[in-house]
């Protein structure tokens, strides 16, 4: 089993497109939205980037696209530097961000607009077209103005059109939001069909299923540092051996109830607390049951819920965030 990358050092690999070394950034010259980020990306993989809002997400999607210059480090996108080649660089990506389509057209012209200005052939161009609309789901609103539709129909329009072009990476930033179970399993699956052809993919996302759906790699990423970084079957393998319980305390004790079960259960326990409700990682359930048991009834706290489960990657994630001090309610 391999150990998660932790360290501020990162390597590269002859198949790599995207390259960090102690990558920082700041935007007001008083603190670092990136701190020293270091990975590499290899071709034809799902790079996931886990994080809270705030984390640093977006600013490294925003250095590695070109639309900011990062203040120190060293950045290589397809083995260019974007500080020089930002033009070149832009030619052969795609990016989907948090923004609106083209609402002076239909759903349809969308995607011809977005065609015509990459210089698709028009014969190419209508051929995408037709095969987006189906593949997207959006062939009964496709005469209809992107002003007047959903939400949630106007992030799949956003999303279909980048596939309009040919590109090496691809870019999403939390594409699925808005999108119902269907459409976001749609959405996932035309990506994979992409990345078995050579496509690279990275992929932001606050929905922890998804990343481990869709990723080979993720880092977790935290106040500008990387927390974690491995791939997802070695990180949930690193917590095989133990437990997640999930509990939940009602009548108005459940800060008093978890300081104290936090003290009771020890440092090699990891209690998350999130208001009412804790994730406890543990590698001896049903000691942690009785002592919750004992504690519960000595305390008069009210039990309600109390669930014993695997570990998923959302505990990794909780797990490595809240070691680095970044969840309240954590030892």
């Amino acid at each position: 089993m391999s150990t998660p990358i932790t360290s501020s050092r990162a390597e590269p690999v002859d198949d790599s497109v995207i390259f960090t070394q102690n990558l920082r950034h700041s935007y007001d010259k008083k603190r670092f939205a990136l701190d020293g980020v270091s990975f590499s990306v290899r071709r034809g993989e799902v790079f996931g980037l886990l994080g809270k809002n705030g984390a640093g997400k977006s600013t490294l999607i925003k250095a590695m696209t070109t639309l900011i210059a990062p203040t120190s480090g060293t950045l290589r996108v397809l083995g260019m530097d974007p500080a020089r080649d930002g033009t070149r660089i832009r030619s052969r990506i795609g990016v989907v961000q948090q923004g609106e389509s083209f609402d002076f057209t239909t759903v349809e012209g969308n995607l011809d607009v977005y065609g015509m200005l990459w210089g698709v052939p028009r014969a190419e161009r209508r051929r995408r077209r037709e095969e987006l609309l189906v593949r997207f789901g959006l062939t009964d609103i496709r005469k209809r103005r992107a002003f007047d539709i959903s939400g949630g129909q106007k992030r799949r329009v956003q999303v279909a059109k980048e596939f309009m072009h040919d590109m090496d990476v691809l870019f999403l930033d939390e594409p699925t939001v808005g999108l119902d179970i269907f459409m976001r399993r749609t959405l996932l699956d035309s990506v994979r069909a992409e990345v078995r052809r050579g496509l690279t993919v990275v992929f932001t996302t606050h929905n922890l299923e998804e990343a481990d759906y869709l990723c080979d790699r993720v880092a977790v990423i935290d106040s500008g540092k990387i927390l974690v970084l491995d791939t997802v079957e070695n990180l949930k393998r690193l917590y095989s051996g133990k437990k997640t319980i999930d509990l939940t305390i009602g009548n108005g004790h459940a800060t008093d109830f978890f300081t104290a079960l936090t003290r009771a259960l020890g440092p090699s326990v990891t209690v998350t607390v999130s208001g009412a409700s804790a994730v406890i990682l543990t590698d001896d359930p049903k000691r942690a049951l009785s002592t919750i048991a004992a504690l519960a009834q000595s305390s008069n706290a009210q039990l309600e819920w109390l669930a014993v489960r695997k570990n998923t990657l959302e505990d990794v994630f909780l797990r490595s965030v809240a070691g680095a001090g970044g969840v309240d309610g954590t030892p």
